[in-house]
């Protein structure tokens, strides 16, 4: 049974259902902070058995299907999403039956990496260089501008390094250009920095927008293996990053959560890579080491709840489990201040990532320099 309504229309009282569009752990986890706040779930995902669906009802259509996309908006009280790589159109269908959060038009910004990187521009946040790639005489304009070595990607439905060709001195334009397949594509000078980093904001209807901690990111084979909390970098840029993260969920008036990955130059310099606005994989050390963790918020903001404390209560370091490495789950749960978090996948592939483990820190003492 739902609480009163609140007088307040943006709000969504518990004992609402919250759609969550995607199946994934991060749907997963999602269901599972809004059942603790007293909300149901409903996802829509079209694969059986997703990890999302072992905690809450599931509706198992394709993604552009519109009569189940029809029926299912009808069955819940505010939709949202759990990843970029659904089609625009198909939450746009939600959104005329459904109130959506964050907007369609968010989701569109952020799966298409020129409308993305055109985005930050036009609010004056530095990028990577960078030109558009429709064709080969089109790449090989962009690299005569840009120079090698470059990066060439898919403009959209591209992650964890998927969709990426390293243009080289050495590369051949043409056979890079065939990987593409014919995509649009986005072709994006290298940049040489010294860490990666990523902020999330929540922002709710109100306006309110609140900042976790900016925290460092650490890849192997294109895939987040590690995060820490926080990241080694001055007060002065955890500031800028911040900053950047509020005025691109101002700017995109996002209801929700918004994570933003910045580039470090060697210079001190910050250059935004890339936004997700839903749940992101470098906030998971905030389940363990926060008031409230990156899931909870989203769900407060979502259904227009005041927003969490984003007070970071211990240091943290994030490891994912991906792939066999989820056959250290028994190891990790003798370790002390060591946190198991599994996602019900039932087969481990190379690069799936398959759970992760948060360990706890006393401030200070996260163990940085050894990792």
């Amino acid at each position: 049974m739902k609480l009163p309504m609140s007088v307040d229309r943006s709000v969504i009282a518990p004992g609402a259902t919250i759609g969550i569009i995607g199946g994934g752990q991060l749907g997963r986890m999602t269901a599972m902070a809004a059942a603790r706040l007293g909300y149901r779930s409903h996802i829509f995902c079209p694969e059986e058995d997703c990890p999302a669906s072992q905690v809450a009802p599931t509706t198992t259509a394709a993604y552009e299907d519109q009569a189940a996309l029809t029926k299912f908006a009808g069955q819940v009280d505010v939709v949202t999403f759990e990843f970029e790589n659904i089609p625009a159109e198909s939450v746009r269908i939600l959104s005329q039956t459904a109130m959506v959060r964050p907007n369609w038009h968010v989701l569109e910004t952020a799966q298409d990496r020129v409308l993305e990187k055109s985005f930050f521009n036009s609010i004056d946040v530095a990028t990577a260089n960078w030109r558009p790639v429709r064709d080969l005489p089109d790449l090989v304009r962009a690299v005569g501008d840009l120079g090698r070595p470059s990066i060439l990607k898919t403009a959209r439905f591209g992650y964890d390094g998927k969709g990426q060709v390293r243009i080289d001195t050495a590369t051949a334009l043409e056979e890079a250009w065939a990987e593409m397949r014919g995509a649009p594509a986005i072709f994006e000078s290298f940049v040489d920095f010294e860490r990666e980093v990523s902020v999330i904001v929540a922002r709710g209807p109100d306006g309110k927008a609140l900042c976790f901690d900016v925290v460092e990111n650490r890849h192997r084979h294109h895939i987040l293996h590690q995060t820490i909390a926080p990241a080694t970098i001055s007060a002065a840029q955890a500031s800028q990053a911040e900053a950047i993260a509020v005025q691109a969920a101002e700017k995109l008036d996002l209801i929700g959560l918004l994570a933003v990955e910045l580039f470090v130059t060697r210079d001190g310099r910050l250059l935004v890579n890339e936004m997700a606005p839903r749940p992101h994989n470098s906030g998971h050390w905030t389940i363990d080491a926060c008031s409230t963790s990156q899931f909870e918020q989203f769900v407060r903001a979502v259904c227009g709840l005041p927003l969490g404390n984003t007070t970071r209560h211990s240091d943290a370091v994030m490891t994912n489990l991906i792939g066999d490495d989820v056959n250290q789950w028994s190891d990790a749960l003798r370790q002390p201040q060591t946190c198991l978090h599994l996602y019900g996948k039932t087969e481990a592939r190379p690069g799936r990532k398959m759970g992760h483990v948060t360990r706890l820190f006393p401030f200070g003492r996260n163990g940085q320099s050894k990792n």
